[in-house]
Order: structure tokens, then sequence, then C-alpha cells
């Protein structure tokens, strides 16, 4: 199997996985609201992984595509590391791949897109420091859709 196929298939995977989690918290509606925001918290890290793993395993597979093996390894290392991945640091990644790539991209995310993805990675370094945060399983959600959007893109 092809590696290009075969990272689909793991973020295709990672994808399914966060959905069935946010279908098995939904389904706990009359459940106390404050274990639901505890929920919601976790959803928000889980979301945030998956924008990180998103991104490095779709450049990765660019430059599987576009460059000589030692070039893509070393840019798969280097991609695996993302963390904390605002809007501004996405945009300034793929521009360093493509300028007019950056700027389909930012035009695409420009509005609402652009500060849910700022607004997973506050609300998760927030609740990574344990600071108090007031979140809720509608607003999480609301975020994965918007940066789902943006990682299909």
């Amino acid at each position: 199997m092809n590696e290009a196929v075969a990272s689909s298939r793991q973020l295709d995977a990672l994808r399914k996985r966060l959905e069935a989690t946010f279908s098995r918290i939904d389904a706990l509606k009359g459940t106390d609201l404050e274990v639901r925001s505890d929920f919601a918290r976790y959803l928000t890290i889980l979301v945030s992984g998956y924008v990180e793993t998103a991104a490095a395993q779709i450049m990765t597979e660019h430059c599987e595509n576009h460059a000589r093996s030692t070039v893509s390894n070393y840019a798969g290392n280097r991609l695996g590391q993302l963390r904390n991945l605002k809007s501004e640091q996405l945009l300034q990644l793929v521009g360093g791949f493509d300028s007019a790539w950056r700027a389909e991209l930012k035009k695409f995310m420009a509005g609402s897109r652009f500060d849910a993805l700022n607004s997973v990675v506050a609300l998760r370094n927030e609740i990574a420091h344990g600071n108090p945060v007031g979140v809720t399983y509608a607003r999480v959600y609301g975020y994965y859709v918007e940066v789902q959007q943006v990682i299909k893109f």
C-alpha cells in the first residue's frame, strides 16, 4: 500500500474515533452540566491534537509526493513535532510550501474558521495548565466543524 493511502486512512480513522467520542458524549444530554463541561474540555484537547496530527500528515504526504525521500523524511520528522498550531502558524507553514496555497487557505479561513482554530488552541492551553475555562459541548462541536473544514481544504 502506498504511504499516501496509509496516511489518508490513518487520518480518516482518527477523525472517526473523534466523531464517535462526540457521539458518545452527545448521548449524555440528560447528564449534569458540570459533567458535560468536563467532557467538553476533554474534547477540546482531542480536537487540538487532531488538528496537529492532520496538518502533519497532510504536509508530510505532500513532501512524499514532491520531494526526494531524504527531504520528505526530514520534513515528516519536523512536521511530527507541530504543537499548538494556531491559524497564523498554519498559514505560515503552508506558505513555506507555496505562497499561492497560503493565500487560498487564508481566504478560506477568513472569519469563523480562523477564529475556531485559535479558540481550540487557546482553550487547550488553558485546560492543560489547569486554568478554569467555561466551554460547552456545543461550542467545542462547533469549533470542530469549522476546523474540519480547514483540514478538508
